[in-house]
């Protein structure tokens, strides 16, 4: 029940329709009975300055950022977390006794499910295909796990070579090497994690799969396969990566799990993770 006391969170984005974050976070809050209503946002691209004035002048408690506006709302921020710093990227703000503060719940969000597997990561290679800004919390998070080596692989080596340089004054130290897509064969078999991190196999182009059939040979027994994409589940590359006896992760705890941490940050309390997984599945048809 909406009543005059009702504080608001939200997510912000153009567009913001086909946002599951809504549903998800509302039956979080109505589960832990908190007196909050989580909304969809429109914000343009070019009103964002405008927007987050707003968001101050009626009180907004925090907000969740996806598309375009994931690094322009960084110069509005008062504060940023060296996590997101690190990703160039914000996904989740909040409102604090020094303004707004912004971090990157991306990189929590996908090593959970990898921090419940019994690995040695110390000794861990992760394979990162892609490098676009979804690639950017992949590295994150697999440097927090303490990987020894991550190779990214990328079509253009001229987006290569930007997205290492772009890792030069990060705040955190990170074993990263790029490579063109010509690479694979020889970095696959050696490969603990891949992470897909490419839009390829996404609905409604389910049938695509980001590795050929001669590259996912290459995978070896044991890996894990992590595709960032949550539909369809599974997507061809988990299917594919399962008959070669690779451990299948999709993306739907991802979402799960940085939605419960940005909720935890702005209720200062344990988010209920098992609802929110609950509440996805549904919504993804999944249940």
């Amino acid at each position: 029940m909406i009543t005059g006391t009702t504080q608001l969170l939200g997510v912000i984005g153009d567009p913001v329709e086909h946002s599951l974050s809504p549903a998800m976070h509302n039956a979080a809050i109505a589960h832990l009975g908190v007196d909050i209503v989580y909304l969809p946002l429109p914000v343009p691209n070019g009103r964002l300055t405008e927007a987050i004035a707003g968001f101050e002048a009626i009180g907004l408690r925090g907000f969740n950022i996806t598309i375009p506006h994931k690094q322009a709302i960084m110069p509005l921020l008062n504060d940023i977390s060296d996590i997101a710093q690190a990703v160039g990227a914000v996904n989740t703000v909040g409102w604090g006794k020094t303004g707004w503060w912004g971090t990157n719940t991306d990189v929590i969000g996908f090593i959970a499910p990898l921090k419940n597997l019994e690995r040695n990561w110390t000794n861990a290679s992760a394979l990162v295909l892609g490098n676009g800004g979804a690639a950017r919390a992949v590295v994150a998070g697999c440097t927090q796990l303490g990987c020894q080596e991550i190779w990214v692989v990328g079509r253009r080596a001229e987006k290569l070579e930007a997205f290492e340089k772009s890792w030069q004054q990060s705040p955190i130290q990170l074993p990263l090497k790029t490579f063109t897509w010509e690479h694979l064969p020889e970095l696959l078999p050696n490969a603990t994690l891949v992470v897909n991190t490419t839009p390829v196999g996404m609905h409604p182009n389910v049938d695509t799969c980001p590795l050929s059939p001669s590259e996912m040979a290459k995978l070896p027994p044991g890996a894990i396969a992590y595709d960032l994409i949550y539909t369809p589940s599974p997507t061809q590359f988990l299917q594919q990566a399962t008959k070669q006896g690779a451990i299948a992760i999709d993306g739907l705890e991802m979402l799960v799990q940085q939605g419960a941490a940005a909720l935890s940050l702005w209720l200062g309390q344990a988010a209920p993770v098992d609802v929110m997984r609950q509440t996805l599945s549904v919504q993804l048809g999944l249940d």
